[in-house]
């Protein structure tokens, strides 16, 4: 008999499927293209986000661990994006992931992005496999995800309801459509607290270099993302409130400081 996806399963992860992120393998890379929109620059600036760059990674590189891991579900342990310069405001961006290591316990990839042909991002990411042996993926899983009709219908930021509480404080609720396969809050959207967490000290700045080390899965919700910022060097702790306030991620970011 087939199941029907319940409307739950339908929302999940629906926030990063409207970064509208298309991959496909070429020999033993994954290749993938994404369009930028206005919804995904930085407030007050034409500039793509760096965590939408690294939302993107974590797709192309966790689809490529995927492979190795499945059916396990491999979560996110670090990831990092550098960028040559400040990002674009249009156009389609091409992301070229490769293996680096397949060990044991642990899956490195990295990755670099460009645009016609200019490079604009490099960086890597590495996974385990998620603790609970019963969090599966689905045995239809493809890692060449096609071409889907989804699109932010505002900016980012306000789609995932993450908000400034103050300067240095940013709040990211928990919802079913922020989810990944391990039911956690996808680390692209933890990315974007990070990200927002340090731009709050600096309006009108764009990150070149953010960087995330996930500690603990984010189940329960909200987060809090408290950022401390000196000569354009950023520090961000990133913790569950609804779980003992335990800490998730901490990340380190750089701003262009213009």
């Amino acid at each position: 008999m087939t199941s029907v996806p319940s409307s739950l399963d339908r929302q999940r992860g629906q926030i990063i499927r409207e970064l509208a992120c298309v991959t496909r393998r070429a020999g033993e890379e994954l290749h993938g293209t994404a369009e930028i929109t206005p919804e995904m620059h930085v407030p007050g600036t034409d500039i793509l986000r760096t965590s939408v760059l690294a939302t993107w990674a974590d797709i192309v590189a966790g689809l490529l661990a995927s492979l190795v891991m499945g059916p396990r579900v491999p979560v996110t342990l670090e990831l990092d994006v550098n960028l040559y310069r400040p990002a674009p405001s249009a156009g389609t961006v091409h992301a070229v992931g490769k293996v680096v290591k397949v060990g044991r316990s642990v899956f490195v990839a990295e990755f670099e992005f460009s645009i016609d042909a200019a490079p604009i991002a490099v960086g890597a990411a590495s996974f385990m496999v998620a603790p609970n042996p019963d969090v599966q993926l689905p045995p239809t899983l493809t890692i060449e995800l096609p071409p889907t009709p989804d699109r932010l219908p505002v900016p980012l930021a306000e789609r995932a309801r993450c908000e400034r509480l103050s300067p240095g404080k940013v709040v990211l609720p928990h919802s079913i459509e922020a989810l990944n396969a391990s039911d956690t809050i996808n680390g692209g959207l933890i990315a974007l607290a990070a990200e927002e967490a340090v731009l709050s000290l600096a309006p009108g700045d764009t990150l070149s270099f953010l960087g995330l080390r996930y500690l603990l899965g984010a189940r329960v919700g909200p987060i809090i993302a408290s950022a401390r910022l000196h000569e354009g060097l950023g520090r961000v702790e990133l913790r569950d409130t609804g779980n003992d306030n335990r800490l998730t991620t901490l990340a380190t970011a750089r701003t262009f400081g213009r």
